[in-house]
């Protein structure tokens, strides 16, 4: 049996759900899923000082966060974050914006994405140029609603996508459409039947490839660019406190307490479910 750890990259609960819900929905038989959100940071992740804070947040989250997990899932679209995990982390670490364009790729030629608010699409657009996908994107739309506005009203933002992914598909020329947000969860079997082409769900996407990756086997490279950082330990870090498990930045695993007091267990955040499984943590690297 092997465990997830999917992250939102905000700290919106509603959010956290629609993720969990989608991210278990798409889990093989005998994946356990974990879905939380930071302990602090912005309720919505829609301007770059918010990704690189909410970039922060999610190390934080996931080097204390106390229970074995084989794979982390950061589920922010074209957020900031993935890099700094995969430093910090032995285990696979898969970003949703990577996921699903990589799937998208091997179901057509071109994709294109529909996202929320237009001022996100350079984000999106820098993302998938770093990570070499840029290429065979077709375009980047935007549905002009916020990321606690798209479950408000789930009607509308499913009316509202449609017609930007038809716009994507006949304007732009993509072969498939992806979710680009990860408020959007769990909508592409809302929205497929009245589009033409697949439809990509960035969160299942991600845990479908973490689920590989860990059946192969594989973790990720410490030879170069992924090493871990060399500073050793951080004044302050990790932000959320000692109380539960956390790593220096030279690799080693710190002290975790016992006792951990009202407060550390209210800090786990909404959705947080301890795991049974035996194992060192995340935040160990072994």
């Amino acid at each position: 049996m092997s465990r997830i750890l999917v992250v939102n990259v905000n700290t919106d609960a509603d959010v956290t759900a629609a993720i969990r819900a989608s991210a278990r929905a798409a889990a093989s038989p005998g994946t356990e899923v974990d879905a939380v959100q930071p302990l602090f940071g912005p309720a919505s992740v829609e301007s770059n000082f918010e990704s690189y804070l909410s970039a922060v947040a999610v190390m934080d989250r996931v080097v204390t966060y106390p229970g074995h997990v084989d794979a982390v899932v950061q589920a922010g679209f074209g957020e900031h974050g993935r890099e700094g995990l995969q430093d910090l982390l032995d285990v696979p670490v898969v970003d949703i914006t990577d996921a699903a364009a990589h799937v998208a790729m091997l179901v057509g030629r071109t994709f294109g994405i529909v996202t929320s608010l237009d001022r996100t699409v350079p984000a999106i657009r820098d993302r998938l140029r770093s990570a070499g996908l840029a290429e065979r994107c077709a375009g980047v739309r935007a549905v002009g609603l916020g990321v606690g506005e798209l479950g408000a009203d789930r009607a509308a933002t499913a009316a509202a996508f449609t017609a930007a992914a038809r716009r994507v598909v006949a304007e732009d020329g993509a072969e498939v459409v992806v979710l680009g947000c990860a408020g959007m969860a769990g909508l592409a079997e809302r929205v497929a039947p009245a589009l033409a082409v697949p439809v990509v769900d960035g969160v299942a996407a991600a845990v479908r490839l973490a689920e590989s990756l860990v059946a192969l086997g594989l973790r990720t490279s410490k030879v170069r660019s992924y090493a871990r950082p060399k500073a050793g330990p951080v004044s302050g870090w990790p932000v959320s406190g000692p109380a539960r498990r956390a790593v220096d930045l030279d690799g080693r695993a710190g002290s975790r307490h016992a006792a951990r007091g009202a407060a550390g267990a209210a800090a786990e955040g909404p959705g947080h479910e301890r795991s049974g499984q035996r194992g060192t943590g995340v935040g160990a690297g072994r």
